[in-house]
């Protein structure tokens, strides 16, 4: 493994950085959940659930589970002072209506267009598209967690999807091991890379174009 490249507790701790005081945040399954380890103590960000949460708190120690409350990755968490539960469908509404802030998920593929797919991968029989599609819609920024290369090397920023899509012209930011990348009308532009690499081998492990941002610098890890 190539030690240039940020692990997933780094993705992690870079996208941590992008949340604000006062952010209301969905964190998906995967690299997405350990970003709330990353904010401040003293940051107001409250995160919501769309099982029907708002206001998880930290992961349960041990003996101090509820396996009521779980997060997207069905791990034990806590509740933080004043946090609520309620219906299923009322936990959809804040998301369908614009009242989730920011939203972190995993992807498979993020095309230049910033479409996104993150359930199944192309030709499987199995997969569940989740609350997935109506959050990538339904949030006011969404930020991508995952991988630059897939395990077998191929392009997971391409063009065009060519797996089941999720949503369309929804991405934000794109935080990877190598890179991040914002989504813009004139493209995808490369605003970070991690230390150690260079611009010439991001572009080699992405398929679209990249426009090379006048102010790019490294990662801070």
């Amino acid at each position: 493994m190539d030690n240039r490249l940020l692990t997933r507790e780094q993705i992690a701790k870079r996208i941590a950085e992008d949340l604000t005081d006062g952010d209301i945040v969905n964190l998906g399954i995967g690299i997405p959940v350990l970003v709330s380890n990353f904010v401040a103590d003293n940051a107001e960000v409250l995160y919501h659930s769309e099982q029907g949460v708002l206001g998880m708190g930290s992961l349960a120690k041990p003996g101090e589970e509820d396996p009521d409350l779980v997060n997207a990755s069905k791990l034990p968490v806590t509740l933080v002072p004043g946090g609520s539960f309620c219906h299923h469908a009322d936990s959809f509404a804040m998301t369908r209506g614009k009242h989730i802030d920011v939203a972190v998920l995993g992807g498979m593929q993020v095309s230049e267009k910033g479409d996104l797919a993150n359930w199944k991968v192309k030709g499987a029989k199995l997969g569940s598209i989740g609350g997935a599609m109506d959050i990538a819609i339904g949030v006011k920024k969404l930020f991508i967690a995952m991988t630059h290369l897939s395990k077998k090397g191929e392009f997971k920023i391409v063009k065009e999807l060519d797996y089941p899509v999720t949503a369309l012209k929804c991405v934000t930011r794109i935080f990877t091991d190598m890179a991040v990348i914002d989504v813009t009308q004139e493209g995808l532009v490369l605003k970070e890379i991690a230390a150690g690499l260079s611009v010439e081998e991001v572009q080699k492990a992405t398929e679209p174009r990249l426009i090379i941002s006048s102010d790019l610098k490294e990662i801070p890890v």
